[in-house]
């Protein structure tokens, strides 16, 4: 008897979503002739920064496996490549951790962020559609990361914001929008 392994069959619901209802509908409101030409998303960004701790391994290895059990990935240390005096940084000093999503666990952490993490926000009322960068990409920040449920609150010494962007392969910010909105992304009305 053979064995199928089950990660090859598995699809992202969001993915499923996207080919089935979003293309047709992305298709008919802005009548694009290839189907190529449908925007979709390429990466998505998140991206944590120390601030007062710089410098602090402790801090910066807190900071990673909170970031690695959000998104399933083990994220990358940043540091800069120039010291700056004003705000006390050194050259090659740890300041930060970010994540780039691709492919399915890119569906997955947006398919969550959407309908897990963001229902958690106390006194949410939807995000601002002023974020687009007029090229179809969208940046959003979050106060805290245990909005998550992956991470266990009594282990957080300290909440940390992050910030998340999501790349679209659209060429306007109303296209990117739309495929925003149709993916169930909840911006304020």
């Amino acid at each position: 008897m053979q064995q199928t392994d089950l990660r090859n069959d598995y699809i992202p619901r969001l993915l499923i979503s996207y080919r089935e209802e979003i293309i047709p509908k992305m298709k008919e409101k802005f009548g694009y002739d290839n189907i190529l030409a449908i925007p979709r998303l390429s990466k998505i960004v998140i991206n944590m920064g120390i601030g007062s701790a710089g410098g602090d391994i402790k801090v910066i290895e807190k900071l990673a496996r909170d970031l690695s059990a959000i998104t399933g990935q083990h994220p990358k240390i940043t540091r800069p490549k120039k010291p700056i005096s004003n705000f006390k940084i050194k050259k090659g000093m740890a300041i930060g951790c970010c994540v780039t999503l691709r492919r399915y666990r890119m569906y997955e952490f947006l398919d969550r962020l959407i309908s897990v993490a963001i229902p958690r926000i106390k006194d949410f009322r939807g995000f601002s559609s002023a974020s687009f960068d007029g090229m179809g990409n969208y940046t959003f920040g979050l106060t805290e990361q245990i909005i998550f449920p992956e991470i266990d609150i009594d282990k957080v010494e300290k909440t940390q914001g992050m910030n998340i962007t999501i790349n679209t392969s659209a060429d306007t910010d109303e296209e990117a929008k739309e495929l925003l909105l149709l993916f169930g992304f909840p911006f304020r009305r």
